[in-house]
């Protein structure tokens, strides 16, 4: 896979640091994939030459995504793969970090000091890779020119987006670059929101979204009635629905107990995973719009080992009237394996491990973790036959032993020894020329 093009500047070629970075990525250990221990672990690493090549270097990291995005779109096969979109957090202690606030953290189901990003995935079954990333930004950063600044933030990007248009960027971003995919996929956090599934819609994307029980939906068309008169002379009120909504809990609850229809979505280590699912075609008039929507509507729920039925999900879509029910199902449910992508990412391959704050070096790191994991799809795709169970963390552990270390020999650990010496030791040199000793401090505890 060569890539050294990515990495070329006008005045530069980073291709040996990308190189080194990639492997550290690979060969430190996990919760340790920062540049330090990235040096410490593999051969030839310089420090200072990642620290500028990440923090500094102007190569740009929209184009390594872009390259991602494109190489997953031809392994997935194109219009075979599904586009999926979903935000993780980075939990932070500061507030220096590009991005970082008081915001809800879904990984820990609680508001925390933390970073959010939208990412999108390129997948097909039970393989996806990262593919596309925008870092949100709070009102509150967006409203500080300087702290702006100081983080590398370009002008550009200093402007409020909801997460909502930071996803509809990120699918049109992938279809303008001529990825190929099926459809979009979002969890409920998006699919709340009607301004993104209608922008889509006219758009002419497809997708797969999945809606909040008090969702309102209606099963017969609720084209306008003529408006009710205003009275006193005045002119006719707004037009109203024919029909009066109902939500997509309370439709569920008024079907009958055998409408539900089984299908196996997959099968793992404990077994098929089964869930049931109702279908409905139903449209959505939002009070203003000319004509109603009229798209898929979906129920689900997965059962358990005793066949017993668990919570139930909506989705709505607007796929073709002819889509298959049991496939709208399974687009819905493969967004499981983006989840899967994310702990990958974070657990083998050191997404959250950075120690930058600016925007440039996040940037930066996250694009070399994406293309991390397409060298690790690529590697699963092309041994499939002979080990078919082959996963991230094997690639990753294999890579840890084969690639070239820094350490071989007992002199390698003594010099690595000395050289953390040395920086200790300048970071206490440096600290004690800026911290004034205290009156009266005996000369051996100063």
């Amino acid at each position: 896979m060569e890539v050294s093009h990515l990495f070329r500047t006008a005045t530069n070629n980073g291709a040996e640091h990308a190189r080194s970075y990639l492997h550290g990525l690979f060969q430190a250990l996990p919760g340790s994939k920062n540049m330090e221990r990235m040096e410490e672990t593999v051969a030839g690493a310089d420090y200072e030459g990642m620290q500028h090549f990440i923090s500094g270097s102007p190569w740009s990291a929209r184009q390594v995504m872009d390259h991602v995005a494109m190489e997953a779109s031809r392994l997935m096969e194109g219009p075979m793969a599904l586009a999926y979109i979903d935000e993780t957090c980075f939990s932070k202690k500061g507030t220096a970090s590009v991005g970082v606030a008081r915001q809800y953290n879904g990984r820990l189901g609680k508001v925390d000091n933390c970073q959010v990003a939208v990412f999108a995935a390129l997948g097909r079954g039970d393989r996806a890779v990262l593919a596309g990333a925008r870092l949100y930004l709070p009102e509150e950063w967006c409203r500080d020119a300087a702290r702006c600044r100081r983080v590398g933030i370009p002008e550009e990007n200093r402007v409020f987006k909801t997460k909502a248009a930071l996803a509809l960027e990120l699918i049109l971003h992938l279809r303008g670059i001529g990825a190929d995919f099926e459809a979009a996929v979002l969890d409920a956090g998006y699919g709340r929101d009607p301004a993104l599934l209608r922008a889509l819609d006219d758009a002419g994307e497809t997708f797969v979204a999945d809606a909040q029980r008090s969702q309102r939906i209606r099963t017969t068309d609720p084209w306008p009635a003529p408006p009710l008169p205003a009275g006193g002379g005045r002119k006719a009120a707004t037009p109203r629905a024919a029909t009066a909504p109902v939500t997509v809990a309370d439709w569920t609850a008024a079907q009958p107990a055998d409408g539900w229809t089984l299908t196996v979505l997959r099968r793992g280590t404990r077994g098929e995973v089964r869930v049931e699912y109702l279908h409905e075609r139903v449209y959505l008039w939002d009070g203003k719009e000319e004509q109603p929507r009229l798209w898929h509507l979906t129920a689900r729920r997965a059962l358990d080992k005793n066949g017993q039925p668990e919570e139930i999900s909506w989705t709505l879509s607007n796929a073709p009237a002819d889509t298959p029910a049991v496939r709208l199902i399974h687009m819905a449910c493969a967004r499981y394996f983006m989840e899967r992508g994310f702990q990958d990412a974070k657990t083998s391959l050191g997404l959250a491990d950075y120690q930058t704050r600016g925007w440039l070096a996040w940037h930066h790191h996250v694009a070399l973790v994406m293309l991390a994991m397409l060298f690790q799809l690529r590697e699963r795709m092309m041994h499939t036959e002979e080990h078919p169970l082959l996963s991230c963390a094997d690639i990753v552990e294999l890579l840890r032993h084969f690639l070239p270390a820094a350490v071989v020999t007992p002199e390698d650990v003594l010099r690595q020894m000395e050289l953390r010496h040395r920086k200790r030791r300048a970071s206490m040199d440096s600290a004690a020329g800026v911290q004034a000793p205290l009156e009266g401090m005996p000369e051996l505890f100063r």
